[in-house]
């Protein structure tokens, strides 16, 4: 069994608008639509959410992991997720994978207001510990820990980056979009719309 470990900081000015970037983090539907392409989210219930990551390539092995998060947010603002379960799709000569194959994914975004904007600081673990097959598991340790690091960094930098592309624009977005619903149908709002990915 090989352990795989990376983690990743965010930290990101957000425009001060009409209304607090808190609200719109207390909605944790947004965050998990910034994080991936929307058509890669199913969701299961209240918070929790299936992700399917684009097929990957690990040690010339294409896999493609999906990940069930529950994601919520907390009376300060800050938006946690975690992962609860994991399940790898591949080859089905790689169907012993599923039987080793663990991942452990926590995160949390916190708003610190400021005069002007709001800083978002953002910091993500992903973990990975899977039963390698035989020619890969002979590789040097060094090689192996090298590898695993980066494939991990890659996909923490991929989340990094939608949420850098992806957040601030919809936010602004959903304040121009809630600012001008009556303020009875301004929570119907808050819900009902979509990141586009």
């Amino acid at each position: 069994m090989k352990e795989f470990h990376a983690n990743q900081t965010l930290r990101l000015r957000v425009p001060n608008e009409a209304i607090p970037i808190e609200h719109y983090l207390r909605q944790p539907q947004r965050l998990v639509q910034a994080i991936t392409d929307p058509r890669r989210i199913e969701v299961l219930g209240d918070g929790l959410y299936r992700l399917s990551l684009r097929p990957l390539q690990f040690f010339g092995i294409s896999i493609e992991p999906t990940a069930d998060l529950r994601v919520w947010s907390l009376t300060d603002g800050t938006l946690r997720l975690e992962s609860v379960a994991c399940r790898v799709k591949g080859p089905e000569y790689l169907s012993f994978v599923n039987d080793s194959f663990g991942m452990a994914l926590q995160g949390t975004l916190t708003p610190y207001r400021q005069s002007n904007y709001t800083e978002l600081q953002g910091q993500a673990d992903l973990q990975i510990h899977l039963e390698l097959p035989p020619p890969i598991r002979f590789l040097p340790a060094s090689v192996l820990d090298r590898t695993g690091k980066t494939f991990l960094s890659g996909i923490l930098g991929t989340i990094k980056h939608r949420i850098e592309r992806q957040l601030v624009e919809d936010y602004r977005a959903w304040v121009a979009t809630t600012h001008r619903q009556p303020q009875g149908n301004a929570q119907g709002a808050m819900q009902g719309r979509t990141v586009q990915g």
